[in-house]
């Protein structure tokens, strides 16, 4: 069955996206060759020209595909659970999980890149982050008031903690699974405050 010219131009672009958010992560925004991003895809640098305008069209779209990526594998379970320690822990493993994809420094290298700047790149980075502290921020505050996460730090100081202790584990572990997700857990939890939790041992 031969395949139609949309689908051929979907695959061409997630092949790219792919390519430049590994590139993202490995080199950051400002040393990232367009040329070598449809190398490593493996097409030409006229493909990427046809489905993007310039470098920035490009990391925009890479951003908005992560984080639709990021929704649907790690966010989406958050959601499906009841308890806010269990809902932490369960993105915690996700992220590392999903960090598997060779991506995990790239947010926080476009972050630190476009620092202190006004960059459309820079920009719908901070929103994104500003999203996922408030969600965590919304978590911790739950687990405060029903007990399961004791009492410590102001509940923003908790969640931007938690935040980067996470980025810093799944980036320290890159390429060590499966010690990364149940490490990842581990250091969500002692930044919570929890003393132990059957969720963040090693299966037996």
């Amino acid at each position: 069955m031969r395949t139609s010219h949309a689908d051929r131009s979907a695959r061409t672009r997630t092949a790219l996206l792919e390519s430049a958010a590994r590139g993202l992560s490995r080199y950051g925004y400002g040393n990232l060759v367009l040329d070598q991003v449809a190398k490593d895809a493996g097409y030409t640098r006229g493909a990427l020209y046809h489905q993007f305008k310039d470098k920035q069209d490009l990391v925009l779209a890479v951003w908005e595909w992560v984080i639709d990526t990021w929704r649907a594998e790690v966010e989406e379970f958050v959601g499906q659970e009841s308890e806010p320690v269990a809902a932490l822990l369960t993105l915690a493993r996700g992220h590392a999980l999903f960090c598997r994809r060779d991506v995990a420094r790239m947010a926080i290298a476009l972050r630190v890149e476009f620092s202190g700047q006004d960059h459309p790149v820079g920009d719908v980075v901070e929103r994104s982050y500003a999203l996922l502290t408030d969600t965590c921020r919304l978590l911790i505050e739950a687990g405060r008031d029903n007990g399961s996460i004791p009492p410590g730090p102001p509940v923003d100081v908790l969640a931007s903690a938690y935040i980067g202790a996470l980025e810093g584990t799944v980036i320290a572990l890159a390429g060590r699974a499966p010690h990364d997700e149940l490490l990842a857990a581990r250091v969500a939890a002692g930044v919570l405050g929890l003393t132990h939790d059957p969720r963040t041992e090693a299966p037996q």
